[in-house]
This record gives structure tokens, sequence and C-alpha cells, in this order.
């Protein structure tokens, strides 16, 4: 039994569906569990749509009309002439339209979790659609249902044993006969509320129903053809590597590297599942695959964080930072979502670099300045490299002025501002 999951560039257009579908026709027809994303920008779309919403905004109705229109264009090609088998999908929008005509009284992340989930809900009732309509034996099945979380909105954490005892009762026999197709990103707690796993918790997804279904492998499909040591967008120079040990694809995706998601190697690695990341442009590739191996990485790999924010605090008493001040902060730092991509310290301050959130930085900074001077610059680039030397340090820091160095035995990450632009607050 294996685990596909295909992200939202994948299933963005028709031709994209039934490129997938032809992957997924290409397998025995069972004992297959195919998680899907939203189609591609949806989830970015719906949380406009969200945040609308809740603040009754005018433009929500014209929002929600452009992620309907996507969805039907796509629909309409694939339908041909059984439209009926789609009716599923205009069941979704009608739910979508009913929440839009209330008045939002849950909490802010409750509702959204409860609109932005549609995205997988709809992408998946469409592939699984096309599938049956094309022949293959395909069942439907409702992710929120079968992922049990707690009540932590938007960062939902896995109840492990009701999950499991769901997903094996409900999917070991349906596997035996079915391809089935689910929802990535998604789930709810015991009282039946939807719950989100985190944006990008798609391959988190895959790995929950492998491991609890003990498959032999997972495979994520996506745009590139496996891991390669740097993202081609900030890189010229690409190499895809063959393999990867837990630990290194583990210490790659924590640093922020977007072809995986952190959570998603250590449950695989817990029953030593093998992980294959291949194109879904190139199919017959054999991709990277991430498993027990003793190699380490065989080359330098880069990551890079765009839009961080360097915060250094300042005791306004002129004491050290110690135990108590950093319990405090982490504590500040963890109540308003703003997650720490690197820290440092000395004896009378605290840096910390941080994703650029805004909203989030707003509420964030005035508790902080209660007891502490605070100083920092935006726009800056964080820079990981794993298996690092001098030389691949110098590369990355052409034209570019380093703010803090880090490093550890295997791992060096620098804070830099580009030369050409300067931001300070």
């Amino acid at each position: 039994m294996q685990v596909f999951k295909f992200g939202g560039a994948s299933v963005k257009t028709a031709q994209g569906m039934r490129n997938v579908a032809e992957i997924i026709q290409q397998q025995q027809p069972y004992k297959l569990l195919v998680v899907v994303s939203a189609m591609g920008e949806t989830t970015n779309a719906l949380e406009q749509l969200t945040w609308a919403y809740l603040r009754r905004q005018t433009d929500k109705d014209l929002i929600w009309q452009q992620i309907r229109t996507q969805h039907e264009q796509v629909v309409d090609e694939l339908a041909g002439d059984n439209p009926e088998a789609f009716q599923p999908v205009y069941d979704l929008f009608a739910e979508v339209e009913t929440i839009l005509t209330q008045e939002p009284e849950s909490p802010v992340d409750q509702v959204y979790d409860q609109l932005v989930s549609f995205g997988e809900l709809l992408s998946t009732r469409i592939i699984n659609a096309y599938l049956n309509q094309s022949g293959l034996d395909s069942y439907w099945v409702d992710a929120r249902r079968l992922v049990r979380t707690d009540d932590s909105y938007r960062e939902a954490k896995v109840d492990w044993s009701q999950t499991a005892e769901h997903i094996t009762d409900t999917l070991a026999d349906l596997l035996e006969t079915s391809v089935v197709i689910t929802q990535g990103f998604v789930g709810s707690t015991g009282e039946g509320h939807t719950t989100t796993l985190g944006r990008d918790g798609s391959d988190y997804t895959a790995a929950i129903f492998a491991y609890c279904l003990n498959a032999e492998r997972v495979t994520i499909w996506k745009d590139v053809p496996g891991v390669l040591n740097a993202d081609p967008k900030w890189f010229d120079e690409t190499v895809k590597i063959d393999q990867l040990t837990y630990q290194d694809a583990i210490e790659l995706a924590y640093y922020g590297a977007t072809v995986i998601h952190p959570k998603t190697i250590k449950p695989l690695q817990n029953k030593n599942i093998p992980l294959f990341v291949r194109s879904f442009l190139q199919p017959q590739e054999s991709g990277t695959v991430i498993g027990h191996f003793e190699k380490h990485l065989p080359i330098p790999s880069f990551i890079f964080k765009m839009n961080q924010t360097l915060i250094s605090l300042h005791p306004k008493d002129f004491s050290f930072i110690a135990e108590e001040n950093l319990s405090k902060i982490f504590g500040q730092f963890a109540e308003y979502g703003v997650k720490i991509n690197l820290m440092q310290n000395t004896a009378i301050s605290f840096s910390v670099v941080v994703d650029h959130h805004p909203e989030r930085l707003a509420r964030l900074l005035p508790q902080l300045q209660e007891e502490f001077r605070i100083s920092y610059n935006e726009g800056l680039e964080l820079i990981t490299i794993r298996h690092y030397d001098e030389k691949t340090i110098g590369r990355v820091l052409v034209n570019k002025k380093l703010l803090v160095e880090q490093k550890s035995r295997y791992t060096v990450q620098l804070v830099v501002k580009d030369l050409g632009r300067v931001h300070e607050g």
C-alpha cells in the first residue's frame, strides 16, 4: 500500500488534473491513497475571502466569484457529457455561499479554518469525479472525519491515537478494492469543528496517513525533478540530490526548504517508510528518495528565506538577559504565533530573526516594549547552508552585508542585507 500526494501546482488547471489522473491510473487500481492540495493559489484566495468576510468588506462576493469561476472552468473542461458526476462540487459552492450570507459568530481562527478548508474539498471532489468518469474505481473520503486534532485552529495538533483508529477502521478494507482520494491540510476536533494543520500542511497529512496505514512508501509529486541543493528561484546552478537521510531531510525542512513540510519526515522515520520526491512533469524520472541511509549530503545545500526581520531586545534596566527574561520572551512569541528562525543572545541582548508578518508583529512588539528596548531591521535574508565550507559562504555573501553569523558543525546561518536595499526601524 502506498500514499501519493499532489500539490496545488499539479492540479491548478484541467490539463494538470488530467496529468494527475494519468499518473494515478498507471498504478494498480487499489492499495493507493491519494492526498491532494487545493488548486494553485486557491488557499491564498480563500484567505483573502476569509478576511473580507470577517471585516464585512463589500468585495467578499467578488473574491468568492473569482474562486468559483476558476473551479467551474476546470469542471467544464473535464465534465464532457457527464456534468452530473461533478454535482458534489456545486454542493460545496452552495455551502460556502451559505456561510457568506451569515454573520461571523465563531472566533477568527475557527472561521479561517472553516473557509480555507474548502480549497482541498473542491480539488478532491473534482479529481475524484474525473477519475470515476475515466473508468477508475475511485472513492472520495473526507479527511476531516479521520484526522482528529485539538482546537488549536490554523496550527492544529494531531491526536495520533484517535486518528490512527479512525483511519484504519475506515480505510483498511476500502483500500483493498479502491483508490482513495482525500484532502491534505485539514482535520477536525472531537466536536466536529474543522481545523487546519498549518500552511503547506498537505505533505504532513500524507505522512499521517502513511504512518497509520503502515504504507510501503510515500511519493510527493512536485514541479521539480526531486530535492535540489538550492531553490532555483534564488540559485542559478542547482544539483538534484538522489538520496537523503531522514536526518538531513529533517534539518533542511526545519531550516525552511520549501520542497518538504517540516513535520512530514518524523512519522515516516519512526516506521522507516521511504519518502520519494518526484516530478509530475516527468513522472518517468526517479527523483529523490529519503530514507534510512548511512551517507549524509554529498554536496552543500542552500536554503534562502526572504523578507526576514531581525529583532534585538535589550533590558530597559540594563540587567542581564537571564532565564526569566527568555521564558517570558518565548511565551510572548508563542502567544502571537511568531516563529523564530534564528536566535542569538549576549549578556545584555537577545536577537531573533522571524518571518515578516506585519499583523502579528504589530501585536507582539508593543508587549515586548513594556520591558525591553527594541531595535529591528526589516527586508533581510536568512541564508542557511547545510554541510558548508568557507567557499560556499563566500559565494552567497557577494554584494551582501553580513549582520549575524551562526555556525555549528554541519550548518551555518547568515543574516544578510542586500546592499541595494536598506530597511531599518
